[in-house]
């Protein structure tokens, strides 16, 4: 089976819903058990008894070291172990960098960086004795390119994508691989609340000229977590239609 997640049990934060969630569903289908850890306590438990047998939920707020110790803790004694790792709790947010205040920039980092510098130094131990993990940390298409109105958020994911490398050339003997995702605009239940719609022609930013769909984001996390890309660490996977390569260009044929 192709990425095939058999044997492996993955720590996702953040994993209550929209694309958390769907790195769930798309991992237990790959034959993971998986931890769901977010501070949404009711979708968490809900998403846990749909998947079944193979899921718990576990309260996570990660800006807290201890409760990412729990998580953890939690992890082991439910499945025996944590063979990967996937930072994707975070905040988002968009206001002019003069406008946004100095504690909000701070909150945003706090939640979208240095929760993901908590749970990987969380779990690298354990990864590190078992002689093998992946990490994948969710940073974002803004985390590849400037996009006004990110200040914070933009900030936060090019942090992401440098502590991954980092991560990345210090774990590699130890067989921990870390790799980044950066998923362009996608439709999910928040980004439908401010107007983005599903289908072609809906998003003109991108070349491909739609938002993508949670599930593609979660394929790609997926094979980061499997033993096919047993070869690929500190790389950065652009899942964003091809937003970050560029502006769009329209072709006009028969001139």
């Amino acid at each position: 089976m192709s990425n095939d997640l058999t044997g492996k049990t993955v720590l996702i934060s953040g994993g209550a819903r929209g694309i958390g969630a769907e790195i769930a569903r798309t991992a237990v289908a790959a034959g993971a058990t998986v931890v769901l850890g977010d501070v949404l306590a009711e979708e968490g438990q809900s998403l846990a008894g749909e998947l079944g047998d193979a899921a718990r939920f576990i309260r996570l707020d990660v800006t807290d070291e201890t409760a990412w110790q729990r998580a953890a803790a939690f992890a082991r004694t439910e499945f025996g172990g944590i063979e990967g790792l996937v930072n994707n709790a975070g905040i988002a947010t968009g206001q002019l960098l003069e406008t946004e205040t100095v504690d909000h920039f701070r909150q945003v980092l706090d939640v979208n960086l240095t929760g993901v510098f908590i749970g990987m130094k969380t779990v690298i131990p354990a990864m590190r004795d078992n002689g093998r993990g992946s990490i994948v940390n969710i940073s974002s298409m803004a985390g590849l390119t400037a996009v006004a109105t990110t200040s914070s958020y933009g900030a936060s994911k090019w942090g992401v994508r440098g502590l991954t490398k980092v991560a990345a050339v210090e774990l590699g003997t130890a067989k921990v691989r870390v790799n980044s995702v950066h998923p362009g605009m996608t439709y999910t239940p928040m980004t439908a609340n401010i107007g983005i719609q599903q289908g072609d022609g809906h998003f003109p930013n991108s070349p491909m000229g739609r938002v993508g769909e949670t599930h593609e984001i979660a394929k790609a996390v997926v094979f980061l977590l499997s033993d096919d890309s047993a070869y690929v660490t500190g790389a950065e996977l652009a899942v964003d239609g091809g937003w970050s390569a560029g502006p769009t260009v329209k072709y006009v044929t028969g001139q």
